[in-house]
């Protein structure tokens, strides 16, 4: 979907503060490091070599801005996480989704049944003639194939790539040789029968192997792109700090991000308002076996628990995330929906046998709704993603790039990010995704154009945009702790309030000055409703999280270099 942003009221804001962390190490070597870096990267900011990168030691030439900005860009709504009857707790027809994501709003889907077994060797050539026909039948959205993969030692995520003679092959071999259900189920039910668990910690090697075999697959040719995303990361605390960093690193151009807000959004509404009376996502767990122990909840604090819908590893300021981010690394967030059974559908799951059919039929219209805790893709949540063009393999090159913005409830419609130096740096800057870079002791301007909301949501109300928070912290290199979670120097240094009778675009501008450390800097925003004593989002109740009154966005972030 494109935004124009004419004739439209305008708020103004401007800020100035010193932006150095003076008490960070001197990043000199670090700087080396990433002029190497970036040296490799095209416009798209596209790296499957990163750490391998050949050094020019005496190359003072500047190094190349990621994401350039271009003025106003055009962005495609999607969602990279949604089931079908080929999954053992799905039950709708792929068209069905894919209608339904067509009506509300969206440009991309991706189908992800989960991986296992029978899906291994039934459904996943059941749902390719069905992607094909979808693909048909709604020629202005684009379908493409995917799995959710159980990532051998931890939770699941979305695997995917675009249309080619050999996407079900590398999907079907990928399936075969790296699930964790297969690799977890004894060889007399068909399986590897290699692991303790799925999620036991005997899989992490095999993680590693399957990310690199994708790499693979696209080094070689057969495939142009794979993309990978962790989903619900923190639901069972099974995907630890080292793990993530395991995947990140071992296929940087594979491995590029996780569900900044899973799905199962419905799943939090009050029996009395005619809900399930859960957790918003499922978040209702507690530690297991494979738990990562770092993750210990208190009173005050659950890992294991959304906050404003998001993820806790997204959600924290100077989390998980940011400690990822901290490492001067991309790894990017996005929304899904999730979809197995959508609240208040009127349609039940089919009477086949999955793990002897691939498919548990078609479902059932009982003619009653169902209480369920899953919206329709784009329903509540989307994925928008900058793109080239509306094309398979741009969309992904826009994901892998990191310009993506998660949000629910269409609290915001779209975003301009503009992130530039004021001295002799990258005078044109960057946006979403990006780096660039400026010289030590000059200024970084940050430049915000938020499209607020200009109709209602599907919830039936026009969301209100109360406030944008920016967010930064240095980049202080590699962890030496693989296991580290948490960024202590990143915090919140401005919140823009939106005047209640703002409409149409809001601008905001806030500038660094005197920076002398590498840095980075990332965007959310709320509707304001819930929040807590210093603006963050609150932890979101068991059995009473009504997921319209708690909205927010969060777009990627803008890596800042000093050369």
């Amino acid at each position: 979907m494109s935004h124009d942003h004419h004739g439209h009221t305008h708020e103004h804001h401007h800020e100035d503060v010193d932006g150095s962390w003076r008490d960070t190490a001197d990043d000199r070597p670090l700087s080396v490091a990433r002029r190497r870096f970036l040296a490799g990267l095209g416009a798209a900011g596209v790296a499957t070599t990163v750490g391998a990168l050949p050094a020019h030691a005496h190359d003072d030439r500047p190094p190349r801005p990621v994401n350039p900005w271009h003025g106003r860009s055009r962005w495609y709504a999607g969602d990279h996480h949604i089931h079908t009857k080929y999954s053992s707790d799905g039950q709708y027809e792929v068209a069905q989704q894919v209608a339904k994501a067509r009506e509300h709003g969206l440009d991309w889907v991706v189908i992800t049944d989960h991986g296992g077994v029978a899906h291994e060797k039934l459904s996943i050539d059941q749902v390719a003639p069905d992607i094909e026909r979808a693909r048909r039948e709604h020629r202005d959205v684009l379908v493409y194939q995917g799995l959710e993969w159980n990532i051998p030692g931890a939770e699941h995520a979305t695997v995917f790539l675009p249309p080619g003679r050999s996407t079900v092959d590398i999907l079907r071999a990928f399936e075969a040789a790296y699930d964790g259900g297969v690799l977890s189920t004894p060889v007399a039910q068909g399986g590897a029968g290699l692991l303790s668990r799925s999620t036991s910690a005997d899989g992490e090697p095999y993680a590693l192997a399957a990310l690199r075999y994708l790499e693979a697959q696209v080094l070689s040719g057969r495939a142009e792109i794979a993309l990978m995303f962790a989903n619900h990361p923190a639901r069972r605390g099974v995907d630890s700090p080292h793990e993530i960093r395991g995947w990140r690193d071992a296929a940087p151009g594979v491995a590029v991000g996780m569900e900044g807000a899973p799905g199962h959004q419905a799943a939090g509404i009050r029996k009395e308002a005619g809900g399930r009376g859960g957790a918003r996502g499922y978040y209702d767990g507690s530690p297991n076996q494979d738990s990562f122990p770092g993750y210990a909840p208190t009173a005050t604090e659950n890992p294991y628990r959304t906050y404003g819908g998001f993820d806790w590893m997204t959600a924290k300021v100077g989390g998980l995330w940011d400690s990822l981010l901290a490492e001067g690394r991309p790894w990017w967030v996005t929304a899904t929906s999730d979809a197995h059974q959508v609240h208040l559908d009127t349609h039940a799951p089919g009477s086949g046998d999955h793990n002897a059919t691939g498919s548990r039929g078609k479902p059932v219209d009982t003619g009653k709704p169902q209480v369920y805790g899953d919206y329709w893709p784009g329903f509540y949540s989307s994925t928008l993603v900058g793109s080239d063009s509306r094309s398979y393999v741009d969309v992904m090159r826009g994901m892998q790039g990191g310009r993506v913005v998660a949000v629910h409830g269409r609290v915001v419609d779209g975003l301009n990010l503009r992130v530039r130096s004021l001295g002799e740096g990258d005078d044109r800057g960057v946006t979403i995704g990006g780096r660039t870079f400026v010289r030590r002791g000059d200024s970084v301007e940050v430049s915000i154009e938020v499209d607020l909301a200009r109709g209602a949501n599907f919830g039936g109300s026009v969301p209100r945009l109360a406030k944008v928070d920016l967010i930064a912290g240095p980049v202080t290199g590699p962890a030496a702790d693989r296991d580290a979670l948490a960024a202590p120097l990143t915090k919140v240094v401005k919140t823009f309030e939106v005047a209640r009778t703002a409409r149409g675009t809001v601008r905001f501008t806030h500038t660094f000055r005197n920076v002398d450390t590498a840095f980075y800097l990332r965007l959310r925003g709320s509707d304001g409703n819930r929040l807590t004593s210093d603006g963050g989002p609150v932890m979101d109740v068991i059995g009473d999280a009504d997921p319209w009154s708690d909205l927010w966005f969060y777009a990627n972030p803008v890596f800042v270099d000093v050369v």
